[in-house]
């Protein structure tokens, strides 16, 4: 059974997710990781970008779309000077936007693949 706070995790995670995949990020996942111990979140969203324009492009429109959406701006962000990785906090959610190799690199996906994926869309009513 989810609680309201799950919900409202779930929808800023997909919110963020939609706007990056409308913003041509490039493999876009959500990991639920409220049953994995340890996690630091209950949701990752993951996305690519190919250069550090794009990818710091990628962080200010998450960044919009969520304040003007839920009123609430990231917690915490880092890396936006060499946008190589960025880290945006929502404290249930926190999103990691990668240059390519980065991503390859620290491969964040297979640290956390404990983690369920989440269908990216939104549910319709």
């Amino acid at each position: 059974m989810t609680n309201q706070r799950d919900k409202e995790a779930l929808v800023l995670a997909r919110l963020a997710a939609q706007i990056l995949d409308e913003k041509k990020a490039e493999a876009v996942r959500i990991l639920d990781l409220r049953q994995v111990q340890g996690a630091p979140c209950e949701y990752f969203v993951i996305a690519s970008g190919n250069v550090p324009s794009h990818v710091s492009a990628l962080s200010d429109a998450v960044h919009e779309a969520v304040k003007k959406a839920t009123g609430q701006g990231p917690h915490k962000v880092e890396g936006y000077q060499n946008a190589e990785w960025i880290l945006m906090d929502y404290f249930d959610v926190v999103v990691h936007i990668f240059q390519n190799e980065k991503r390859a690199f620290y491969r964040l996906d297979e640290l956390w693949s404990d983690g369920q994926e989440v269908d990216v869309r939104t549910e319709k009513a």
